[in-house]
């Protein structure tokens, strides 16, 4: 008997339910994980509340990171023992959990379980983001929103690192700071300061190459008006609302721009690029490209609370549910 977080109706965080489950042993391609530690994000969030649909019930949670304890029948890629990282499908927030081999990558030396849990779904999104979505270069000039969040931060530094200028947004100073200290070259608190201005002088009133923009709604209009002709908005998140766009012309006469909704279901869609991601992620973390910041632990049990404080935009950094 393990424990695990249901969700039996859609809701608020009060409908995360922690309960008793048996599980079966693992089928074919599948392995029993014990989780060490758990990652929390927004998705979680759209998951429970219904804004991406899922049948219920289901577990929660989209990535961790633990022991392997159970391989079943075809797997070659994996032993007893050994210690794997995850994204997806649904079923993260337990203790224990059953998981195809298919989206399981081991941890190399260096790599704990929570620093994997903390960075496959962020880093992993990061890493597409800045070398697919659009791919950037070095002298390049980038606003990223949400700085000090957990992909915001990975974006910031590895960005950086590339030789790539980042011009950060946060919404308090505290967190403008944190921008400042992951290597932002401008960093400006949107809550009291007309950013689009800030940002357009910044660059000498030419825009920047490319937003990166996991806030939504509230960032949207203002960052098309930040992008120079022929810039990429690539719109990754929605954590202020959902972006609509009524008029496409408004990208017309804003310079001929270029808008993407990027998911990582998209990029790492096979084994093998979901792999290939997750070790380029694991090279930049050991290489010193960009450092893990867990902004706080919970134990698995107080997933709501957890929850409660992420959609109140009161974390920073990574943030880990501990079974």
């Amino acid at each position: 008997m393990s424990k695990a977080i249901f969700v039996r109706s859609l809701g608020g965080p009060e409908v995360l339910s922690w309960e008793d489950r048996e599980l079966d042993p693992p089928g074919p391609g599948e392995l029993r994980v014990r989780n060490g530690a758990i990652g929390i994000n927004f998705v979680d969030v759209y998951q429970r509340t219904g804004a991406y649909k899922l049948p219920l019930p289901f577990v929660a949670g989209n990535e961790g990171a633990g022991e392997v304890v159970e391989v079943g029948p075809g797997v070659i890629d994996f032993n007893v023992g050994d210690h794997v990282g995850y994204t997806g499908p649904v079923g993260a927030y337990a203790e224990e959990r059953l998981l195809p081999a298919s989206r399981a990558v081991k941890l190399p030396d260096g790599i704990s379980d929570d620093t994997a849990a903390g960075i496959l779904l962020k880093g992993g999104t990061a890493q597409y983001l800045l070398f697919q979505t659009f791919p950037v270069k070095a002298g390049q000039t980038i606003l990223v929103h949400a700085a000090a969040g957990g992909v915001g931060s990975i974006l910031t530094q590895w960005a950086t690192a590339l030789g790539v200028r980042v011009l950060a947004t946060a919404g308090t100073d505290e967190k403008v700071a944190m921008a400042k200290a992951s290597g932002a070259a401008v960093a400006i608190n949107y809550s009291t300061t007309d950013w689009v201005k800030a940002v357009r002088e910044a660059t000498g009133g030419t825009g920047v190459d490319a937003v990166y923009d996991g806030v939504g709604k509230a960032t949207f209009e203002g960052s098309l008006d930040c992008l120079r002709p022929r810039g990429m908005m690539v719109s990754y998140g929605s954590a202020s609302g959902y972006v609509t766009i009524p008029n496409l012309g408004i990208l017309a006469t804003k310079g001929s721009l270029y808008v993407t909704r990027p998911t990582m279901g998209s990029y790492h869609a096979t084994t093998e690029e979901f792999r290939d991601g997750m070790n380029a992620v694991f090279d930049a973390v050991r290489t010193g490209k960009f450092k893990v910041e867990i902004g706080r632990r919970w134990p698995l049990a107080q997933a709501a609370t957890a929850h409660r404080a992420l959609e109140a935009r009161k974390t920073t950094g990574s943030l880990l549910l501990i079974p």
